[in-house]
């Protein structure tokens, strides 16, 4: 078994270099997701680089979600999502809680994900309510590259997937089935300049945890997340040029009985003077898996501390509550 230890307070979020992780060596990949294993132990957070998405794919995503948001409201509002059983679509500026107990966040966004109909299995299997994206007219080729985007997200998840196996002590492909059809909402977000009427505790993001399994971040150049370390310290996770910034969501204690953390984060106040632009990628496993502490983490007594659950409605249920539409 992985023995329990204590966080270390870190004072900053390592950068792993995935290049080796794509080698035919094992070793190889293995030198990879130890590192991993390091940051999962003790902040739930870390850097990639090499990670094979083009420079080219990220800097268009981040120009695409630049020309969205400066659209006229009326015609972001087109693809207005607020009514959406799933809340596909534009995110007017404000709609969300992160942080429950605090002012609306000050962000506007827009998001998609997998479609869900009627006779979906996933429907059926409980999530109760379908998930249709709705696209803008503009600008030219938004939903193109946001499809071809989102492709290389659940690529590049599915891989991590079977590096954090590794870091697990678990063959490669543990993951490897429930990966198959995984969940997804990939989002665009923007943060404009603090507004001089603000709430006095109002942030671009309220301080939150993710709810599921990964998270992949892109961020433009003007900066503003924060990670809470062990100590409780607010840390700074600045932009850096070729990366994404990963972080694991509520699911990965319950895998792994507490050994690895998803952390509290928050975005700043945007007082750059500049619009902030991010797009977080949230890739989960099927609806349908059940999420409960793999072999290697298992204590002795055979009993984890965390009760089994459905990945899809916990992510469902947490969803509802941040939008207020929880019952």
């Amino acid at each position: 078994m992985i023995p329990y230890t204590p966080p270390v307070a870190a004072e900053f979020i390592p950068v792993i270099d995935l290049a080796d992780s794509f080698s035919d060596d094992l070793d190889k990949r293995k030198a990879v997701a130890h590192e991993i294993h390091k940051a999962c132990r003790d902040t739930g957070f870390f850097y990639i680089k090499n990670h094979g998405i083009a420079a080219e794919v990220t800097g268009k995503h981040l120009e695409v979600a630049r020309q969205f948001f400066e659209l006229p409201l009326q015609e972001k509002m087109k693809s207005d999502g607020t009514n959406a059983e799933s809340m596909r679509g534009y995110e007017p500026m404000g709609l969300q809680v992160l942080d429950e107990g605090t002012p609306q966040d000050l962000k506007e966004g827009f998001q998609m994900g997998i479609e869900i109909t009627e006779d979906h299995r996933w429907y059926k299997a409980g999530m109760g309510k379908t998930a249709i994206n709705i696209w803008p007219d503009q600008p030219e080729g938004f939903r193109e590259h946001f499809e071809n985007y989102s492709a290389g997200m659940i690529d590049l998840a599915r891989h991590l997937m079977r590096m954090i196996a590794l870091s697990l002590e678990l063959d490669e492909d543990y993951f490897d089935t429930d990966m198959m059809t995984p969940m997804l909402e990939t989002r665009i977000l923007h943060y404009p300049p603090h507004p001089a009427n603000a709430d006095p505790n109002q942030l671009g993001a309220g301080a939150h945890t993710d709810w599921g399994v990964l998270t992949i971040l892109l961020q433009d150049d003007v900066g503003g997340l924060e990670v809470r370390n062990a100590d409780g310290v607010w840390i700074s996770a600045p932009p850096i040029d070729g990366t994404f910034v990963v972080n694991l969501g509520d699911m990965i204690p319950i895998l792994t009985n507490g050994i690895y953390h998803s952390n509290m984060h928050r975005v700043l106040n945007n007082s750059s003077g500049r619009d902030r632009y991010s797009a977080p990628t949230f890739v989960d496993p099927d609806f349908e898996t059940r999420i409960k502490c793999v072999p290697t983490c298992l204590p002795d007594s055979g009993a984890p501390k965390y009760p089994e659950t459905t990945i899809g409605q916990h992510v469902q249920a947490m969803f509802e509550k941040t939008y207020g539409k929880a019952g």
